[in-house]
């Protein structure tokens, strides 16, 4: 036996998939499996109300249509570098997770755009922005933007709260 066979390294054979890494995209094409179901059930607008507008399925449609084409994505990744597990979770994971979960009743309870300014803001510092500025900045611009978008350019009226009674009188 030649030095050079006994220094080469053992072939390892196939690769074990883990399937449990694959949990995680299969779960996201379920979720816009759902959702696009659900705008199957939404009512059409009447032409006088929308005229040449988006009907209201169309915005949930075109983001799960975006959620499945990032997934696509996601899913190219791991087939090109592995899924990559850790042993442990960053604290901003769950930081951001108790985040969440505090939006919806911010929202029902407070007002939507005041929640989502708060949320935003403590999601730049948790992730790492420093300057307080930058993250104030983002937190009153994206509602700000979110708002009038939607309630000028779009016509759509948000629930009441602190801040859209004050702006809808």
């Amino acid at each position: 036996m030649s030095s050079e066979a006994s220094n080469a390294a053992p072939e390892t054979g196939p690769q074990r998939v883990d399937w449990v890494e694959w949990l995680v995209p299969v779960v996201i094409f379920a979720f816009c499996a759902v959702v696009a179901y659900l705008t199957t059930t939404f009512e059409k607008a009447p032409d006088i109300i929308v005229g040449d507008a988006m009907q209201p399925r169309n915005f949930p449609l075109f983001l799960v249509a975006l959620t499945a084409v990032l997934n696509c994505v996601l899913i190219a990744q791991m087939m090109r570098d592995g899924a990559k597990t850790r042993n442990y979770q960053p604290p901003q994971t769950l930081i951001t997770a108790i985040l969440m979960a505090m939006f919806w009743p911010g929202t029902v309870y407070v007002d939507m755009f005041l929640t989502f300014a708060v949320i935003m803001f403590l999601m730049c510092l948790v992730w790492g922005e420093r300057r307080i500025w930058v993250a104030a900045l983002v937190a009153v611009l994206t509602p700000l933007v979110v708002f009038f978008t939607f309630d000028l350019a779009l016509e759509v009226r948000f629930p009441r709260g602190v801040l859209t009674n004050i702006y809808y009188g």
